[in-house]
């Protein structure tokens, strides 16, 4: 390995080093100690967020092209951290409350978090499964962590043998897209169909399975049926860093693929898009409506917001909207990332043992108690709806755009309406907090609060520096294309 191509790496490198000497440091943390395991995490995030920063814009390639440093990348790596950071402040009271304080759980999200970077910069898809396998198998162990508890156990369970049959469609798929055009390098499948000789019917079916194995990370319908159990039975805490990582590995790899690797047939991919995006939307606000459980909930919406940004997969393929499609995507990962952390920081906030603290009942009374938690959700919920002045309002305001200008109105007035019903769920809880009478069970923990407080601020005062933000994603998708 030459000086450069570790530079390549470096966040990576760091965050990974970091990971394995923590896992050694555990040894010999005591037990009633195993907190300190959570500040040592941070710091080696904060490590690799900072050199991240230094090296935006930075474009360079490492291993002959199969890790690309650019600033699709960069944007992506520091979002994966800095959720890793958010992520560890959720979990630091949440642990030590339900009894799971366990050293390697952060251990596991530093590897996972890895996983989602290697992701970002890979350009070969050999790396995209490496980097599938990376994210995932931590998620696994981290979803089970709360043995003996049956719901945590069955999560693990459930997630480990979907996620192991959606892995073997993107190995299959790999296997074609290199039968089809005899190379796995990103650039070489470009130039191979650009040129006329890949097999372009064996090319297409490829890619078709690399899609089934991404849009089951993705939480897309009907690669979906994980989600809602893993969401619930999985800690509340874990769930919480799924919900943003997985999600962020996920579109990482469909954005980078699909806009780099299959142009030649954008033409068969694009319905494929369409009719994906539509379902995902459709689905996940129409179950979301006859949820009780906010786990339940939250997972149905998570699905809903996947298919949203499935939007911008569908104009990927016109040259003169791609780069304007990849940015309205990250663009919304970044805002989703932000209401997603907030609203389940209430949630983690409200959560007892046993389960409880968890049913949408159990919010009523909360703004006469919790006057300032209560607003906090209501800005969560408004933001998920995609209300102004929020990020998720600018959020869907530049996805919508995007595909109306590609010509795909049906698409964008799809989006509208399931906004629409998706205000019936989101507003129920706002209703139950306000207008209902109840004693809610809050503990006041610090690191808690200030993620609330945070996120919240953020959702907000971030949307009025949208242009900034946009531009931002905009830049890190010029070394792309």
């Amino acid at each position: 390995m030459n000086p450069n191509e570790l530079l390549t790496i470096l966040p990576f490198v760091v965050l990974t080093g970091s990971a394995c000497i923590l896992l050694l440091v555990d040894l010999f943390i005591p037990r009633e100690r195993k907190g300190w395991t959570a500040g040592l995490a941070a710091l080696g995030m904060i490590a690799s967020i900072v050199i991240a920063l230094a090296r935006f814009g930075q474009a360079s390639q490492a291993f002959s092209g199969m890790v690309i440093e650019d600033g699709f990348s960069s944007f992506l790596n520091i979002l994966a951290l800095a959720s890793g950071l958010i992520s560890i402040a959720l979990a630091y009271d949440y642990l030590k409350r339900m009894g799971l304080e366990r050293g390697e759980y952060y251990t596991l999200m530093m590897f996972s978090i890895s996983g989602v970077m290697l992701m970002a910069m890979a350009g070969d898809l050999i790396i995209v499964f490496l980097a599938l396998e990376l994210i995932s198998i931590p998620l696994y162990v981290m979803a089970g962590i709360a043995r003996p508890k049956s719901e945590s156990e069955e999560a693990a369970l459930k997630y480990f043998l979907l996620g192991a049959f959606s892995t073997g469609f993107l190995v299959y798929g790999i296997a074609l897209v290199f039968g089809a055009t005899g190379s796995t390098s990103l650039a070489a499948i470009a130039a191979a169909a650009g040129s006329g000789s890949a097999n372009l019917a064996l090319l297409s079916v490829g890619a078709g399975l690399l899609l089934i194995g991404l849009g089951f990370k993705v939480a897309a319908v009907p690669f979906h049926m994980w989600t809602p159990d893993v969401y619930q039975g999985a800690p509340s805490a874990v769930t919480a860093f799924m919900s943003v990582s997985a999600k962020v590995g996920g579109f990482a790899a469909l954005l980078r693929v699909f806009t780099l690797a299959f142009p030649a047939i954008a033409d068969k991919m694009t319905p494929v898009f369409w009719v994906l995006a539509a379902l995902t939307m459709i689905l996940g606000n129409l179950v979301a409506v006859v949820q009780n459980n906010v786990k339940r909930l939250l997972a149905y919406s998570s699905i809903a917001h996947a298919g949203y940004i499935l939007m911008a997969l569908v104009t990927v393929g016109q040259k003169g909207l791609a780069a304007d499609a990849v940015s309205a995507a990250l663009f919304y990962l970044m805002a989703d990332a932000f209401t997603n952390f907030g609203a389940w920081a209430v949630v983690i906030t409200l959560e007892r043992a046993e389960g409880r603290g968890l049913e949408i009942d159990d919010y009523a009374g909360l703004a006469r108690k919790y006057p300032g938690l209560a607003a906090a959700m209501v800005v969560f919920m408004l933001s998920f709806i995609g209300v102004p002045p929020t990020l998720g309002f600018l959020g869907k305001f530049y996805l919508f755009r995007t595909v109306i200008q590609g010509g795909y109105v049906s698409l964008a007035i799809i989006g509208v309406l399931t906004s629409l019903i998706s205000a019936y769920y989101y507003l129920r809880i706002v209703v139950v907090m306000y207008m209902q009478e109840g004693e809610p069970q809050v503990r006041r923990e610090p690191w808690l609060m200030a993620t609330t407080a945070l996120a919240a601020a953020g959702t907000l005062a971030l949307s009025l520096a949208s242009a900034p933000l946009f531009n931002w994603a905009s830049q890190a998708v010029l070394r792309l294309f």
